[in-house]
């Protein structure tokens, strides 16, 4: 097995991690998948899927995804593998395979901001536009130069919708823009009160300012968020990449497999 990166040593120990007590918490993309220059070029490698799927089984079920990505998204991305997950940034939630998906909140972004997000990205065939359905995201990875225009273009378009009660999240070379109504925390909070996730400690892992929310309401639930590739506010330690997030949770399959 790989070793963990000398950046990980402040993330807990996979010999510390009981599976019967904590409720894991997965971002995906930065987090449990490198990045890639379109969402569609993310690679899941075969292992994870196994491990994943293992750890779900060996916690009882109290192991989810939480991603900005649509729930839908994430199965065919994961797929054979169906876990929980919270999906669109926190709008749909999904408990165990199997179970019907819940809308957590039924905000959605107006018809005339979505055309004028539109429009940001036919100005350039390098920014790519993702609808989530519920939040829209706007990608620059291929043109990364394009990054104080969006911002202050995207800036601008929100500021002059007061109404729509909408926010923006700047991520790794991604725009998110969504109604304020829900957000991962709001979702994660919701989970926790329900089986099999209520009464654990939550371990949370992210890697962007859309996990912020999170690692916010983490102290509720007596529980500790790890960030990744940078310190941030709220975390009790840092991995260096997401090939030491994936090494760290083959160590704990490693120890915890038959």
């Amino acid at each position: 097995m790989t070793a963990l990166s000398r950046e990980a040593e402040a993330v807990p120990s996979p010999d510390t991690i009981d599976l019967s007590r904590i409720a894991l918490l997965l971002d995906v993309d930065g987090t449990l998948l490198d990045l890639a220059p379109t969402p569609d070029e993310v690679v899941v490698p075969s292992m994870l899927r196994e491990i994943i799927a293992d750890l779900i089984d060996r916690a009882r079920g109290a192991v989810a995804l939480v991603s900005g990505r649509r729930i839908a998204t994430l199965d065919r991305l994961f797929s054979p593998l169906v876990a929980p997950a919270i999906g669109g940034h926190g709008a749909e939630m999904r408990l165990a395979a199997g179970e019907p998906m819940l809308e957590t909140s039924a905000a959605v972004l107006s018809k005339t901001l979505r055309r004028e997000l539109r429009l940001l990205a036919d100005n350039d065939p390098r920014v790519l536009i993702e609808d989530k359905a519920h939040s829209i995201a706007l990608h620059y990875r291929l043109a990364p130069e394009m990054e104080t225009f969006l911002k202050v273009a995207v800036g601008e378009i929100v500021a002059a919708k007061p109404n729509d009660d909408v926010e923006f999240l700047l991520g790794n070379h991604v725009i998110d823009i969504k109604p304020k109504q829900f957000s991962k925390g709001s979702a994660v909070r919701e989970l926790m009160t329900r089986p099999p996730f209520a009464g654990r400690k939550p371990i949370f892992i992210g890697d962007d300012t859309t996990d912020e929310s999170v690692f916010a309401i983490l102290p509720g639930f007596r529980g500790c968020g790890y960030s990744v590739g940078r310190t941030m506010g709220g975390t009790q330690g840092t991995f260096a990449s997401p090939q030491d997030v994936r090494s760290w949770l083959r160590h704990i399959w490693s120890r915890t497999g038959a």
